[in-house]
């Protein structure tokens, strides 16, 4: 069979979908990323907030016009959204001709082959006892890789429904992880991007101790050129962690870290164990142990309870901590979560509007942030030729794929993806740096 991949979402959630292609093709199918003319497709989901529902529906529905158009034949359902959705997606859209949940990746070739024997497969495992350590077939290019060392979250924030998509966290073992990142070394690879949905726990489940600090250092004598980290947690984010990414040069210097709030009746009503004393403590640390430090957040507007009051502390918070790169997100009650239940609920056209002044502030920051890089030289991770710009762009150590900003700069040769460059930075454009190669 012709078997297309499309995968939504989180990079956690591409690594899911890496390995059913890879098994997919170990049966004996082709795998594609082309759904017109497949005999199936699949469509790897998240179901996280709204506008990720929103997405993955959209999809589903792009996805059944080529099948009534006779452009594509099955179409099956897979991940966050089929995983919380179960039996409402089956019945409220006759177009989806089978569902996986989170729990069954691995049940992939027995499900396409059901559906092509003209059945309707539902696989829904024990979402907490997944098989993490199969082969993928990766689909980034050839530079980046992402290496996912836990599956799940036990943190239980008021707001999240992963738990309840992903189950209890999970880590891999460290004799796993270093087996596929020496192959990832092996093809290619030179940023390594190490993710989890908190991979400051890594290990704690398996060793009975936090064990991220040595399976850097392990990683570290691989010859990737950039190790990269998503995401720290900052209630046990502690020095000895911090001593090996401001030793280590390999590991870049961003530091993503989901601070969520920084009002403490906020945090406490978010169910996150940190306080807006030990946060400022924490980043002020972090500051003056790793020297050029890019921080980088995730904050929310709009959580029940939160008034003008507690608003003004969190812009107050993010002025004086100048975080270099934020997402800001507003509230979205998802049902299953304690704060869908909560009283006090947030007028959304509030909560959009303080997610707006939130925004704005933050673009100050960052632009004072690209200001004082005029005149230096930095390191930068070409991704091609941009043609739209019409020069070449690429990402400094304080750029996330996918998430943060680019470097646009001009060379008088050919530069290949994935080559590392010295550019000398002369100007900023619309929170984009631009620059011109250092021969």
């Amino acid at each position: 069979m012709k078997v297309a991949f499309v995968s939504l979402g989180c990079a956690k959630n591409l690594v899911n979908t890496e390995q059913m292609m890879a098994l997919t093709r170990a049966a004996g199918h082709t795998v594609t990323g082309e759904p017109e003319g497949a005999d199936i497709a699949v469509l790897n989901t998240c179901g996280f907030i709204d506008s990720a529902k929103s997405e993955a529906i959209q999809n589903i529905l792009e996805l059944a016009a080529l099948k009534d158009q006779g452009k594509l034949g099955k179409l099956l359902v897979t991940g966050c959204l089929s995983q919380r959705y179960q039996d409402e997606l089956t019945k409220e859209m006759p177009e989806v001709d089978g569902v996986m949940g989170t729990g069954s990746y691995t049940d992939i070739v027995s499900a396409l082959e059901e559906l092509a024997a003209g059945g309707h497969p539902r696989r829904f495992g024990d979402i907490s006892r997944t098989d993490e350590d199969g082969e993928r077939l990766v689909t980034t290019p050839s530079y980046t890789a992402f290496l996912k060392i836990a599956e799940g979250c036990d943190n239980r924030c008021a707001f999240c429904i992963i738990p309840y998509l992903r189950g209890r966290y999970r880590s891999r073992t460290m004799e796993a992880l270093l087996e596929e990142a020496k192959a990832l070394a092996d093809r290619g690879v030179k940023e390594l991007i190490v993710i989890a949905q908190d991979i400051t726990r890594y290990g704690i489940d398996l060793y009975h101790k936090q064990m991220l600090g040595e399976l850097l250092n392990e990683l570290c004598k691989l010859p990737f050129h950039w190790i990269r980290l998503h995401y720290l947690y900052p209630d046990i984010l502690g020095d000895d962690l911090i001593e090996v990414i401001a030793r280590q040069p390999k590991i870049v210097k961003y530091i993503d870290i989901p601070l969520q709030h920084s009002n403490d009746r906020i945090l406490k009503a978010m169910n996150r164990h940190t306080t807006n004393a030990q946060i400022r403590a924490l980043l002020g640390k972090l500051r003056e142990r790793i020297p050029g430090v890019v921080l980088r957040t995730s904050l929310i507007c709009g959580l029940p309870g939160e008034g003008e009051a507690e608003f003004e502390e969190l812009c107050q918070f993010l002025r004086e901590s100048a975080i270099e790169r934020a997402g800001i997100f507003q509230f979205s009650p998802e049902e299953g979560t304690p704060a869908a239940e909560m009283e006090d609920q947030v007028d959304p056209d509030v909560a959009q509007r303080r997610v707006e002044l939130l925004v704005e502030l933050q673009s100050r920051v960052m632009d004072h942030w690209n200001e004082q890089r005029l005149g230096e030289t930095m390191e930068v991770l070409c991704e091609g030729f941009d043609p739209d710009m019409g020069c070449y762009a690429g990402r400094t150590y304080a750029d996330s794929v996918d998430v943060d900003n680019h470097v646009y700069f001009t060379a008088a040769g050919l530069i290949p993806a994935g080559e590392f460059v010295n550019v000398r930075i002369t100007g900023t454009q619309d929170g984009d740096l631009t620059g011109e190669i250092e021969e």
